[in-house]
């Protein structure tokens, strides 16, 4: 009996897996949902900050409206959080920590190089800094994303993203 117990947690551990995203082990600073292919809960991805940080990373250095001077925004590149959770869907709901939501275009992640900042000139991002996650584009390297539509989707403290179709 005891062998047929392990070989049972050892299928759901291998199940649990197979979807490609492990557990998180510390606080769970964004939650995914929606039209996802991997998950890591009831339906959901979960992520803490090392999850996050073991994906692709990337540095967007920009001038916002929301601080006085350019300043270095780093994390997780948007594209890599869509495809660690095999999103499906072609529009996100981004929502923040206040429940303030953005219904952003999935091709904005995929492909204009927006990050989900985790830290702000090197120092991770608290909530009180717009963290754990601030939504940036490449307003620099894009002076067109220097307006108000793309300033409305760079939703800051988010919790979680649901992938709409």
């Amino acid at each position: 009996m005891k062998h047929n117990m392990t070989f049972v947690v050892l299928l759901i551990a291998s199940v649990a897996q197979a979807d490609g995203l492990r557990s998180p082990e510390g606080d769970v600073v964004l939650t995914v949902s929606g039209n996802i292919t991997h998950t890591n809960g009831d339906g959901v991805a979960r992520f803490d900050r090392a999850m996050l940080q073991d994906l692709q990373q990337a540095t967007i250095t920009a001038a916002t409206p929301w601080f006085d001077a350019t300043h270095d925004f780093s994390g997780p590149l948007g594209l890599a959080v869509l495809e660690a959770v095999g999103a499906q869907g072609g529009t996100l709901r981004v929502v923040a920590l206040n429940d303030y939501a953005a219904t952003v275009p999935a091709a904005d992640l995929r492909d204009l190089g927006a990050v989900l900042a985790t830290h702000l000139d090197g120092q991770m991002m608290s909530v009180r800094d717009k963290g754990p996650l601030f939504l940036i584009y490449p307003f620099d390297d894009n002076p067109d994303l220097f307006d108000e539509v793309y300033f409305g989707r760079s939703v800051w403290q988010i919790a979680r993203i649901e992938v709409q179709d």
